[in-house]
């Protein structure tokens, strides 16, 4: 409830839609922020659909220029306050025509949606290409397997994360025959096993598309539809985007094949953080050119490899996750003296999070009560699966604590 106080109260927002099991917390919540709320619920059903019934049929159309915001999506910061992207027109379009082209989109497709639309991939992604080239769209509330399994044998495409590819891997039901209607399986948000990309293709037939993209750009890159597509890599930059791998320290060019921060300059690229101008003009240039915070690099035949994330970024199952924000949490716990949170391989998700605690002098935390606080105050993708007591955090002669030390630690916890 935290976040979405700080969300609407920043955005200003004046209408808040919830599903009906929700109504009676986020009516309170809209209350006392000056907002209405409205339900809709996965059957559509609700208050809003009532109001939407009852209204006329036709109305005058706004008039929006290209450079007018369209929305406002909020990312994860290392402060612990997420940053509100804003979106213009221009660049919702220009990165749904450019995918309907490079993904080979017509009005035959049928696109199986099971990604969550509070997330660019599955709000903006999906969801503007399916609009932009005409075609149909089997929406799902959720990834459910029998029911994309049941569903598949109707679609034509499928967007996912690893999380989708190592599940239907896991069913027996998933063939080749299920699968022959399937024209495209894109995969993204997180980085792709060489292993499930074997696996997938040996028991379907198909070859996954991965690509790279974030909340600030929607889709920077992609493997080519016709062409390879290469294990452990994102591909190539897509038309009108430029893509660049500088030194996290100076800002300068590097050489294809060595490794540094990703930038990337385009219509695609965000207009900056809302009512955060110092973040803006630290990771947007004055040139266009977007720091990602991702490290990556170039190989000789141009393919775009990312083989780190900077800030100790944890992405889980699709959804980025900056530490802090939950550390913030921990620390403040009763008895809790200091935490760190990593990410550890996950066979499911990829990565998972991990609190580890050192207790206040004489204390001992309730790690139950943890959880609940953490619970509380962030979403569930945030939520640490594990919590470890230890009693004190490595640190280097700086006094900075050593992540990776904790990772090697804890790195077998859900994997061995």
């Amino acid at each position: 409830m935290d976040e979405l106080s700080y969300f609407i109260e920043n955005s200003g927002a004046s209408l808040i839609v919830c599903d009906g099991k929700s109504a009676e917390t986020m009516t309170v919540l809209a209350n006392e922020l000056g907002a209405r709320g409205e339900t809709l619920n996965a059957d559509g059903s609700g208050t809003l659909m009532d109001k939407a019934r009852a209204t006329p049929q036709q109305c005058a159309a706004v008039a929006r220029r290209g450079d007018d915001l369209a929305a406002f999506l909020y990312t994860s910061g290392t402060t612990g306050r997420s940053k509100g992207a804003m979106l213009t027109q221009d660049n919702l379009l220009s990165n749904a025509h450019t995918l309907v082209e490079e993904w080979r989109f017509t009005d035959k497709d049928v696109l199986l949606h099971a990604l969550p639309i509070f997330h660019t991939h599955g709000l903006f992604v999906a969801t503007n290409v399916i609009l932009a080239a005409g075609s149909s769209m089997v929406f799902m509330p959720k990834f459910d397997l029998d029911e994309v399994i049941r569903w598949m044998p109707q679609a034509t495409t499928m967007m996912g994360v690893p999380t989708f590819s190592t599940r239907l891997l896991g069913d027996a039901r998933f063939t080749r025959n299920l699968s022959a209607h399937m024209r495209l399986f894109v995969s993204g948000s997180a980085p792709l096993l060489a292993e499930t990309h074997v696996q997938f293709e040996e028991r379907t037939g198909h070859r996954i598309l991965e690509r790279y993209g974030m909340t600030e750009t929607n889709m920077n890159t992609s493997n080519p539809y016709d062409g390879e597509r290469r294990a452990g890599t994102v591909g190539f930059p897509l038309p009108g985007v430029e893509l660049k791998i500088t030194d996290p320290e100076t800002g300068e060019t590097l050489p294809d094949g060595e490794v540094g921060q990703i930038e990337v300059r385009g219509p695609n690229v965000f207009k900056g953080y809302w009512q955060m101008p110092e973040k803006t003009a630290a990771e947007l240039r004055a040139n266009g050119f977007f720091i990602t915070g991702d490290l990556g690099r170039v190989d000789a035949e141009r393919y775009v490899h990312i083989v780190g994330r900077n800030k100790d970024l944890i992405i889980s199952g699709g959804y980025n996750i900056y530490p802090k924000e939950i550390e913030l949490i921990l620390d403040d716990q009763p008895g809790v003296l200091e935490s760190a949170v990593i990410g550890v391989p996950h066979p499911d998700f990829g990565e998972t999070v991990v609190g580890v605690i050192v207790a206040q002098k004489d204390q001992s935390p309730d790690l139950d009560a943890v959880k609940a606080a953490v619970q509380q105050a962030l979403a569930r993708f945030k939520h640490p699966r594990k919590l470890v007591l230890v009693e004190e955090l490595p640190r280097n002669t700086m006094g900075k604590v050593q992540k990776n030390v904790l990772r090697d630690t804890y790195g077998a916890l859900f994997t061995s």
